[in-house]
């Protein structure tokens, strides 16, 4: 069993013994911390701090009326789902972080909830931007009733249940792999979706903020990544064939799931995003993530990514600029209105 970690260890040293089961005072001094890679992660998290009253929505306010109800349709419930998954995460960050045993991890733990606080923040913001009250609260009970949507978050909420209710290695392990695909694999499809719409000058400030949540995530999945190969480095009698066998079932279930939603929600009719291809991209990112954890993909073949021009949207670091205008966003705030005296 996993124990919590103390509020205060006057007995122990500043620097940790492990990252779960160690000793720690609790006292963080960055320039004393076990794991060197902490700091860095640290200052790259500060780094991508953001809010959503940086993003201007007036552009957007005018052109959601103009999307196809496909479009309008697919463009709220994925919203409504990303809300339901980054709502799991802040809780779950908040779980593990009662777990570990290192100072700096811990701190990157609840630098790590903040941000999904701010990424579901960020949903509420543009759904209060674009549709009635009524209409927002119908998008956030989405997930009690599509049947697709329930059963495929039922499979990461039932594994980080186990972790929560038995917080052993072996849980704590196994949570870690639904950690990675909620962050690393279920997003993707509807990530797809907005830099789609971007890429036809559609819905700009949604995906320019999709982007900066996207650059969240990949930093989460890292750090969870590095947790996870810690874990194993301390305790290697958890390195197992099980455990092997465990990571690749679960994401081959994992891209299933992911495969069958994409299915109901874009399909074969949204322009520019072949069923088939996206398909493809899941299965890509599920050998992506399983290799990332130290184990061998669970796809044969799928080594490129087979939606090439995403790349521009994953892969771009906007910085201070607006990537999809090409101008300075000086992050000047807009008013609590969303940019709406500017329509």
């Amino acid at each position: 069993m996993l124990g919590r970690r103390a509020i205060m260890d006057a007995e122990a040293p500043n620097r940790s013994t492990r990252i779960i089961n160690g000793k720690c005072s609790n006292v963080l001094n960055w320039d004393d911390i076990a794991y060197p890679w902490a700091y860095a992660k640290y200052k790259r998290m500060l780094a991508n701090f953001w809010t959503p009253f940086e993003i201007n929505m007036s552009q957007d306010v005018k052109q959601f009326p103009l999307l196809t109800e496909r479009e309008q349709e697919a463009f709220l419930k994925i919203i409504g789902l990303l809300a339901l998954l980054d709502s799991i995460q802040t809780d779950y960050a908040g779980k593990v972080a009662d777990y570990i045993t290192d100072s700096s991890i811990n701190a990157l733990m609840i630098m790590l909830a903040q941000q999904e606080v701010i990424h579901n923040h960020s949903y509420s913001y543009v759904l209060s931007s674009l549709v009635p009250k009524q209409k927002q609260e119908e998008v956030f009970e989405f997930w009690r009733h599509e049947p697709t949507l329930r059963k495929r978050n039922d499979f990461v909420t039932n594994g980080y249940r186990a972790f929560v209710e038995q917080p052993t290695v072996e849980n704590f392990l196994q949570s870690i792999v639904y950690d990675v695909i909620l962050e690393g694999l279920f997003f993707y499809s509807g990530f797809a979706f907005f830099y789609n719409l971007a890429r036809n000058q559609k819905m700009v400030a949604t995906s320019t903020m999709i982007n900066y949540i996207n650059r969240d995530e990949q930093l989460h999945v890292d750090l969870f990544v590095k947790i996870f190969k810690e874990v194993l480095r301390e305790y290697p009698e958890y390195d197992t064939p099980e455990l092997a066998h465990f990571v690749q079932e679960t994401f081959k279930r994992a891209a299933q799931l992911e495969m069958e939603w994409a299915d109901v929600i874009i399909g074969n009719s949204m322009d520019g995003i072949p069923i088939q291809d996206l398909h493809d991209y899941i299965k890509f990112y599920a050998n992506v993530r399983c290799h990332q954890l130290g184990f061998v993909r669970p796809f044969e073949g799928y080594r490129t990514n087979p939606l090439r021009w995403i790349k521009a949207y994953e892969e771009v670091d906007l910085g201070k600029s607006d990537f999809f205008e090409q101008k300075s966003r000086q992050y000047t705030k807009v008013n609590v209105d969303n940019g709406f005296d500017e329509l």
